[in-house]
């Protein structure tokens, strides 16, 4: 029940917006704040020591004729994505609250429908419910870029919309071929940890392995999209530099680990013999998921150093940084899988940092050029001392929470990997040199006159960051407690992948 809460209280939350007076701010700050307190609940309350599903609420029948239900819970890793949703939520609202001029109603309605999607997306537990919340996100996205975003914001959007509905549309056929093939007529199912048995037992249709390859590509397609993996990416860039500075927030923490999030729950944990066939199969097809991380992250990261836009060169990194993901999945083991979903969640921290500082600088200067600036260090050194943080963090010194994910992701690849995981070291290099290079173009050197009379970041900016700043170096330090959460499920998905 308490899981159930936390997912429909924004979309009650919503309908409220909607009838109440626009100036009813407080109530849209407290519908936001109490999925983040439930969030924190969970999170304390989780026994690390069991890689089962908790807090479980269902299954009910919801569409009895086909066998949907409504099923939804959690486990160390849907928990640990479910507190970062939930964080990101309060933190955009208050830093859409000044920033955001035209239908305030409309776009905190829309705000806290996509809560309600991404909630219900890490916590559900039927296939079908999973699919729903997935396509939840889609559509209030749209609108919030398109509306509210910059000046090829209807651009952005449908680019946006038709690649991830070109994504979900293969994976609702992959969906369905696994319904069908889950049992007879009246025995079918889309309960997942149902599906995922099905899958390892010898003989059952799910177990084929043709059957596999197939629906393994159709779920990794609508997943790639979301990430986003080359060659799928090429909406991102568009619909951050578009998107409202709170959106890009969200699309980075939050929207992209979806798709990875998906690559872990359905394509790993479900079909272990089509994820064989792509990483430890015979010649290119064995090792192409660990190929398509070594391209995410150096063709992302030599695309960031080509930016001069700051917001695009964040958007570029994220593509670079969600390859350090990928690579580590492909390696099927501990140290890879925990490296990576450790990699979700910091990335989702820092790569939320990033947006807000840039919109902060955006708010005050109205562009984006990073030569435009110069010597901001002098004139704002609060905001540089936080964009330094956010910098150091991205770019994996060690100390700072970015660093560790991407160290074990690579410590797992290089045994499966070694050229790849070598080469992808390369990606580590340059974002070193673009972040480094942006830190001198921006804050150093001679202050740019036209920025004299500039604004040190404020009290409501301030504490938008805090927080996560504070996990930035929190989880730099300490990342076992993060680690802990989702150890034993690792574990548990790792020794059946091991198994094959």
């Amino acid at each position: 029940m308490l899981l159930s809460l936390m997912i429909f209280i924004p979309l009650l939350g919503m309908i409220a917006v909607l009838l109440l007076p626009r100036e009813s701010e407080e109530l849209i700050k407290r519908v936001t704040l109490i999925p983040l307190a439930l969030a924190v609940y969970l999170f304390i309350t989780y026994n690390r020591s069991t890689a089962g599903t908790q807090y479980v609420h269902g299954p009910y029948h919801w569409i009895e004729a086909f066998n949907i239900q409504y099923h939804i819970g959690i486990d160390g890793l849907s928990v640990t994505l479910l507190l970062l949703t939930a964080l990101l939520g309060p933190i955009c609202v208050i830093a859409s609250w000044r920033n955001i001029e035209k239908g305030i109603k409309a776009y905190m309605a829309l705000f806290l429908l996509l809560e309600t999607g991404m909630l219900g997306f890490f916590a559900a537990l039927d296939l079908f419910l999973f699919y729903v919340f997935f396509e939840l996100t889609l559509l209030p996205m749209y609108f919030l870029i398109g509306i509210w975003g910059g000046p090829r914001r209807e651009y952005a959007a449908i680019k946006f919309f038709l690649y991830t509905l070109f994504g979900s549309v293969l994976m609702l056929v992959a969906m369905i071929a696994v319904y069908l093939a889950s049992g007879d007529p009246g025995a079918r199912t889309f309960d997942i940890p149902t599906l995922i048995a099905l899958a390892s037992t010898e003989g059952h249709a799910l177990n084929n392995l043709n059957f596999q390859i197939w629906v393994f590509l159709g779920f990794f397609i609508g997943f790639a999209v979301k990430v986003p993996i080359f060659p799928f990416h090429t909406w991102l860039p568009d619909a951050h530099v578009e998107a409202p500075t709170a959106i890009s927030v969200i699309l980075a923490g939050i929207l992209l680990k979806m798709g990875t999030y998906g690559l872990v729950r359905v394509n790993m944990a479900m079909f272990p013999l089509g994820l064989d066939h792509f990483t430890n199969g015979i010649g290119f097809w064995g090792n192409s998921l660990a190929l398509l991380g070594f391209i995410n992250i150096v063709y992302g990261s030599f695309c960031a150093l080509a930016q001069t836009d700051f917001k695009k060169l964040v958007a570029y990194s994220s593509i670079g940084h969600m390859g350090f993901v990928i690579l580590g999945l492909a390696a099927r083991n501990d140290p890879g899988i925990t490296g990576a979903i450790l990699q979700m969640f910091n990335h989702g921290v820092i790569s939320a940092m990033l947006f807000l500082l840039v919109g902060v600088l955006y708010d005050r200067a109205h562009h984006r050029e990073i030569n435009g600036f110069g010597g901001l260090g002098t004139k704002m050194p609060v905001y540089t001392g936080i964009t330094t943080l956010a910098f150091m963090a991205s770019l994996g010194l060690p100390g700072l929470s970015g660093f560790v994910g991407e160290a074990l992701s690579l410590l797992g690849a290089y045994g499966e990997f070694k050229w790849l995981t070598i080469l992808s070291t390369i990606g580590i290099v340059v974002g070193a040199a673009y972040f480094l290079w942006t830190l001198q173009r921006v804050f150093l050197g001679n202050l740019n006159p036209k920025y004299e009379d500039l604004p040190e970041i404020n009290g409501r900016e301030i504490l938008t960051l805090v927080p996560l700043a504070i996990l930035t170096i929190l989880l730099g330090v300490w990342p076992n407690l993060a680690i802990d959460m989702f150890r034993e499920s690792v574990t548990n998905l790792v020794s059946v992948l091991q198994a094959i």
